[in-house]
């Protein structure tokens, strides 16, 4: 027997498969569609998030206050600084420590040599003009008695190897006798003697 198609002929044009390349365009539209919707809506929020940062910086921005102009007084502080560092350093230059040149003073003084008084002042810039002129030295002035101008001699010599003393000389010295009172103010028969000197200029370390 003959085989007969019944069928409509649309109805079986119908069914026949697509083809495979057309299909693959299909999809292959559709996939680079999702990805460039989804590039979008991930820079369009990175763009949101810049904008809302920069709105954010630019609202600190505003709030920060106007800088102060300077005044007048500012411009005088560094003039003030340095007047008052150059004042220290000229003061620490005449420091003097007195704990030290007492004690190197009473290291030297002889037994048989007795101290009456002892004044002494801080150094000045005037004392090496004084020295140049011929100013009997007053920086340091010591008073005292003792029993003869040889032990006078000994403290006078002691005292000019003290280093933090200078220009040390003898102002006076005068012997008393056995019936009147001695030199100076000392008992009778004793010798009574003024040292004068100065006191030495600290240095700069």
């Amino acid at each position: 027997m003959r085989a007969i198609n019944l069928l409509p002929k649309d109805e079986s044009a119908a069914r026949r498969p697509v083809p495979i390349p057309v299909v693959a365009a299909c999809v292959g539209i559709v996939v680079a569609s999702a990805f460039l919707a989804f590039m979008y809506i991930s820079a369009s929020d990175k763009v949101q998030s810049a904008r809302a940062a920069l709105r954010a910086a630019q609202a600190q921005y505003a709030a920060v206050p106007a800088p102060i102009a300077p005044s007048p007084v500012d411009a005088q502080l560094p003039a003030e600084q340095s007047a008052r560092v150059t004042a220290i350093s000229t003061a620490l230059d005449q420091r003097v420590d007195w704990d030290r040149v007492l004690r190197e003073i009473s290291q030297v003084v002889p037994s048989d040599v007795w101290l009456l008084s002892l004044n002494a002042s801080s150094p000045s810039a005037t004392t090496p003009v004084q020295e140049a002129i011929g100013t009997k030295p007053s920086g340091i002035v010591l008073t005292g008695c003792t029993y003869s101008q040889e032990s006078v001699a000994r403290f006078l010599a002691r005292l000019t190897v003290v280093p933090d003393l200078s220009s040390v000389t003898l102002g006076s010295s005068a012997a008393g006798n056995a019936t009147g009172g001695g030199g100076g103010g000392c008992p009778p028969a004793m010798v009574g003697f003024t040292l004068n000197g100065d006191i030495r200029m600290a240095t700069a370390s």
